[in-house]
């Protein structure tokens, strides 16, 4: 299956995406709707759980499966790849995992997405300064930004790989490659990114992702990326059965953590969530992340400047393509957007009413590689 093949073919396109029949999902940046293969590999790992001990089905090669597949997508090692479910749990591991020293400062985005401000907010209660970064625009972090914001002080940087509002992608490993020459530490919440665009995790120390956006896995079953040079540094904020060895589930006197991501696994997966991940990661993989991101930037090409033709404003809108996503957000001063917003819904057309710190509404699409240029006209007459 090719994203070509999915577009050509109308029939193979609501067989393989449901949610198409009857509605036009443009919602992707908050919770996607489950594939036909990913709810169907679910339900049955759900059925033949009702047999059995359910770890015996897929345990251990679930794991195996798993972080191979989450290497491919952060070209990355598997023994990076850790599996401890939505991504504010694993940003929180993170900050909390980590050792501070009074005097540290790190430096985040005030205006990114709560889970990964709050993690890093409550550290100043260790005596760590968390600086607030300063932009040229919502969701505009260039990496001069970052560079001018550090200091012989600064510990860690966390920011986002594309904001959730305005869209625009960061230059992640611009950015990485220039805080690890400074030995700053780097994390990434890249919910935004994985499954849509090719994240290189080569430069990033660490990393997290849920599914249930371009991933279109399930809720709560994300990838956690540490890389393997810093993976003594984050110590495990909770310990349990899977990540300290205990041979034949018998205490030790000592706390032995085990080798790799797996360290941060404390007790016994989501195995339905694990098992629609996979399934997932599988068909980005199939598909080819590259190809899902061009059409993707194909796709916000044509629709932002037949928005602007309408009269709306474009956040962003002469962002090159390097900086931008599937994400196109727009807004028009006077304009009733909770109302627009409820008219789109009531139309089966699905999008998201976001609003920034000053109060302003936006109507934020969110296409996938597999909605047609059919439905984006719909939406445009409708507008």
């Amino acid at each position: 299956m090719t994203v070509t093949e999915i577009l050509k073919n109308e029939e193979l396109r609501r067989e393989e995406f449901p949610v198409a029949r009857d509605k036009i999902f443009l919602a992707h940046a908050g919770d996607c709707p489950l594939p036909r293969r990913v709810a169907e590999a679910v339900a049955a790992y759900a059925r033949q759980s009702t047999s059995g001990d359910q770890e015996k089905f897929v345990y251990p090669g679930i794991l195996s499966e798993g972080r191979k597949l989450g290497a491919q997508l952060l070209n990355c090692d598997a023994e990076e790849v850790a599996f401890v479910g939505p991504t504010s749990l694993a940003l929180s591991y993170i900050a909390s995992g980590l050792r501070f020293r009074r005097g540290d400062n790190i430096l985040i985005y005030f205006d990114d997405y709560p889970s990964n401000v709050y993690p890093w907010m409550a550290l100043a209660e260790q005596g760590v300064q968390v600086r607030l970064m300063n932009t040229r625009g919502l969701g505009l972090i260039r990496p001069q930004d970052v560079a001018g914001q550090v200091d012989e002080n600064t510990r860690l940087v966390a920011l986002a790989s594309c904001h959730f509002i305005s869209g625009f992608r960061a230059d992640v490993s611009a950015i990485g490659q220039a805080l690890r020459k400074k030995n700053i530490l780097f994390c990434v919440d890249a919910i935004q990114t994985v499954g849509a665009f090719r994240m290189e995790a080569e430069h990033v120390d660490f990393l997290a992702a849920d599914a249930h956006k371009w991933l279109l896995g399930p809720c709560g079953a994300g990838l956690m990326y540490v890389r393997k040079e810093v993976q003594e540094q984050l110590h495990p904020p909770i310990y349990g059965w899977h990540n300290v060895r205990c041979p034949d589930f018998v205490a030790q006197e000592q706390i032995v953590l085990r080798a790799g991501a797996a360290r941060y696994e404390a007790g016994t997966h989501n195995l339905v969530g694990l098992v629609g991940l996979v399934a997932a990661m599988q068909m980005v993989v199939e598909l080819g992340v590259e190809e899902v991101g061009r059409e993707l930037l194909r796709k916000r090409a044509w629709l932002v400047p037949a928005l602007k033709a309408k009269g709306w404003s474009v956040l962003h809108d002469q962002a090159p393509p390097e900086n931008s996503s599937g994400i196109t957000s727009f807004y028009q001063a006077g304009k009733d957007l909770a109302a627009l917003h409820q008219k789109l819904l009531d139309a089966n057309i699905i999008t998201s009413l976001r609003v920034d710190r000053a109060g302003q509404k936006y109507i934020r699409l969110s296409p996938h590689f597999y909605n047609s240029d059919e439905e984006l006209q719909k939406v445009l007459e409708l507008l």
